[in-house]
C-alpha cells in the first residue's frame, strides 16, 4: 500500500526534506503546514506523508494510538522506497516522526541514501518522565543530524539536555522559552512563534545546504 502525502517547492530542487507527522496530529496541521511553507521559502522541496495509523483515523477509523516506534520504522523505510527524490535528502519529522527517522537514518545514510536527519522538536522523553531516556540510539549516531528544540520543552528541555550522551554528529538549535511547537510565552523571549519557525527554517536551509555541497 502506497502512502499519501504533500509535495511542496521545486519538484527538481536540489535538496528535498522528507517529513513525517508527530503522534497526535496527521501531515497537515496548521504547524505542519506553516513549517513547510517556511523551508520551501528558502528553496527546498518538502515532502510530508503519513502512517498508516493516522489515514486509518482519516477514514473514520478508530482513534487507537500509533503503533510502537519499531513497527513505524519499517512504514517509514517503505516510504522511502516509493519515493524517487532528486538530488540531497534529508530525512525527519515532528515530534514522533522524528524520532522514528532516528531510528532509520544510519541505515539509510549508511547505504548513501541520505545526507542528513532533521529533528523538529525530538522527543527525548515521555512528559513527566525524564528517566525513561529515548536516547540511547543517539549516542553513536552516524548521520550528520540537526534538532530543533524549545528550551523549554516538556520532551526534553535545553537544561535535560546538557547532561544527555549524543553523537557528535547531533547539532541542537535552541529555540528561547519554546515549548515543543517552539511557542515562546508572551514577552519572555522577545520572539513570537512565527519568529521562532522562520529561524528555524532559515537554520535548516543553511545545514542542509552545506550538506549538500559537502555530498560526493
Amino acid at each position: 500500500m502506497s502512502h499519501a502525502y504533500l509535495s511542496d517547492g521545486p519538484a527538481d530542487a536540489i535538496i528535498t526534506i522528507v517529513l513525517a507527522h508527530g503522534a497526535g496530529g496527521p501531515m497537515d496541521t496548521p504547524w505542519m503546514e506553516e513549517m513547510s511553507a517556511k523551508l520551501v521559502h528558502h528553496g527546498l522541496r518538502v515532502v510530508r506523508f503519513e502512517f498508516d495509523y493516522m489515514r486509518q483515523r482519516r477514514s473514520g477509523g478508530k482513534r487507537a494510538p500509533p503503533p510502537r516506534a519499531d513497527r513505524l520504522t519499517l512504514e517509514y523505510l517503505a516510504f522511502m522506497d516509493e519515493l524517487a527524490p532528486i538530488g540531497s535528502v534529508i530525512i525527519g519529522g515532528k515530534s514522533m516522526g522524528g524520532r522514528v527517522a532516528s531510528m532509520i537514518a544510519d541505515e539509510l545514510f549508511g547505504a548513501g541514501r541520505i545526507s542528513g536527519l532533521l529533528c523538529l522538536g525530538y522527543p527525548f522523553h515521555p512528559i513527566g518522565k525524564p528517566e525513561q531516556l529515548r536516547t540511547t540510539h543517539l549516542s553513536d549516531m552516524t548521520t550528520s543530524t540537526l534538532i530543533c528544540q524549545g528550551t523549554r520543552d516538556a520532551f526534553g528541555s535545553q537544561e535535560e539536555a546538557a547532561r544527555y550522551e549524543l553523537s557528535k554528529e547531533i547539532e541542537l538549535f535552541w529555540l528561547e522559552d519554546g515549548d515543543h511547537d517552539f511557542k515562546p510565552r508572551k514577552g519572555v523571549s522577545g520572539q513570537t512563534a512565527d519568529q521562532h519557525l522562520s529561524s528555524v527554517a532559515l537554520r535548516v536551509a543553511m545545514w542542509s545546504k552545506k550538506l549538500s555541497q559537502a555530498a560526493p
